[in-house]
């Protein structure tokens, strides 16, 4: 029997329970989007798709409720997979296992897949149940929405007719989201050269593990550490007083995860390889000094492998090792108008080894577009001081609040109404497909809201049961009232 198997609202629940058994990576959504679609095609609702995949599914309204205007519900398909390195998992097949203890839902050793799979449940609840009371829905699904919103960029204008959008993808119930951070990814390529490794070196492993990692503009105010970071200043301290050479380093997995962890891989002559070790231990320890209060299960592994043949050769290894110490990472700028929002960051996203090529990836954010696009040119100008080339996704716009949406003031009003309390209004650092939309169909009036999930984008990932049923009352009540 499944853990959710009894919670409320069961309709809900049985959706998403469905839903983590389906793979849906990002830029693999194709079983649940056929989930979708014979899901509409059952209950006999109209769809539309597009080339992209995206789907719209629309229901008619209530009898008597013809009137009130069109209600967009808005989720994306995919999630970010990611696991923890000891963690038997394979995401293209395997079914998420979930853990419930408590008020509190997770999955075990990878992520949950509550973002966005809990506004695809809730949304799928509200389209099945002919009992409730609603005007016209159109229920919009996008994909690949975690690794560069591509789904909502590529949105046609025939294919929504409503001007009310209701974006369920935020994760604190009792906050209503009225805009968000614009971003763009840097692709950093450093050519290498190799050359043989000497014959009286060994060969060891360094590995980065324990961190926490978590969502790249969420949690980056909370300055989590960072492993490729951690890797690097391990790699450029001892490279001070030590003749290493480096044969391979792979670090982070999505553009949108802090990295969690990191390994090299480095041959060192016998002699001083005891050395060199004892001054990665004495680094290491300062490091946990400095992030055990955010990561208090940070360790580095050290361990023997066979011997490496080649490695990077010394005039590439020292480029490297400085542009990867030298790249930024974190909050670059705090807002000046709106309390405690970051206002521009970047994520160290990835680095990987590949051929003659070292490629590194950069995510930065900001809700200020000149404010990232000068973030963007300065991790350029470091790049080019290192001989590397630089490729630029073209940014994502971000969401400007609208605080006088009538959308918004009726959202309060019956939060209010329900709960006795004000709502939170906010700005989030985090990137919506909402900045998207609201550019690509002008005069959209959006909200975004959702229930308490915490640690997205991380095996931590975690989502409050009871404000889920919270949340969903709250949905069918402003759909009952728009």
């Amino acid at each position: 029997m499944s853990v959710v198997e009894n919670l409320e609202p069961k309709q809900l629940w049985k959706h998403f329970d469905e839903i983590r058994k389906i793979p849906r990576c990002s830029k693999h959504e194709e079983k649940i989007r056929q989930y979708l679609l014979d899901f509409a095609r059952k209950q006999g609702l109209k769809l539309k798709t597009d080339k992209p995949g995206n789907i719209v599914i629309s229901k008619p309204a209530s009898p008597g409720m013809e009137g009130k205007p069109i209600v967009i519900l808005q989720s994306h398909m995919d999630m970010v997979c990611e696991k923890n390195s000891d963690v038997d998992h394979d995401f293209t097949k395997d079914t998420i296992k979930l853990k419930l203890e408590g008020d509190i839902l997770t999955a075990d050793g990878t992520t949950l897949g509550a973002d966005n799979g809990i506004g695809i449940a809730i949304t799928m609840a509200i389209l099945e149940d002919k009992a409730l009371k609603h005007g016209p829905l159109e229920a919009l699904f996008t994909v690949d929405e975690e690794t560069g919103l591509t789904g909502a960029f590529a949105l046609k204008s025939d294919m929504l007719t409503g001007k009310i959008m209701l974006n369920i993808d935020s994760e604190d119930f009792g906050v209503l989201t009225v805009g968000c951070a614009g971003g763009g990814d840097s692709k950093i390529t450093l050519p290498i050269k190799k050359q043989s490794t000497d014959r009286n070196t060994d060969s060891i492993l360094i590995k980065i593990t324990g961190l926490r990692g978590g969502h790249s503009g969420i949690d980056i105010n909370e300055q989590r550490a960072n492993a490729i970071k951690i890797l690097a200043r391990l790699l450029w301290i001892t490279s001070q007083k030590h003749d290493f050479r480096l044969s391979d380093i792979k670090g982070g997995d999505k553009h949108n995860a802090i990295p969690r962890e990191s390994y090299a891989k480095v041959s060192i002559s016998s002699i001083n390889k005891n050395n060199f070790i004892a001054d990665l231990k004495a680094e290491e320890k300062d490091i946990f000094e400095e992030v055990k209060p955010i990561d208090p299960n940070f360790r580095m592994e050290i361990e023997d492998i066979e011997k490496i043949a080649s490695a990077i050769d010394k005039k590439s290894q020292l480029k490297l090792i400085n542009l990867l110490h030298g790249l930024p990472h974190g909050v670059d700028k705090m807002s000046y108008d709106i309390p405690n929002l970051v206002e521009t960051s970047t994520n160290l996203a990835t680095v990987v080894l590949e051929g003659n090529n070292v490629q590194v990836g950069m995510s930065s954010r900001s809700s200020i577009m000149a404010a990232l696009q000068d973030l963007r040119n300065r991790i350029r100008a470091i790049a080019k001081l290192s001989g590397a080339k630089v490729s630029e996704k073209t940014p994502y716009p971000g969401w400007k609040p609208n605080l006088k949406s009538n959308l918004l003031a009726h959202s309060k009003k019956t939060f209010k109404e329900i709960y006795g309390k004000e709502p939170e209004v906010e700005a989030i650092h985090a990137g919506l497909e909402c900045g998207i939309i609201g550019e690509k169909f002008p005069g959209m009036d959006m909200i975004s809201i959702g229930p308490t999930i915490k640690y997205p984008h991380s095996p931590e990932e975690q989502v409050q049961v009871s404000t889920v049923r919270k949340f969903y009352e709250y949905v069918l009540k402003i759909l009952e009232n728009v």
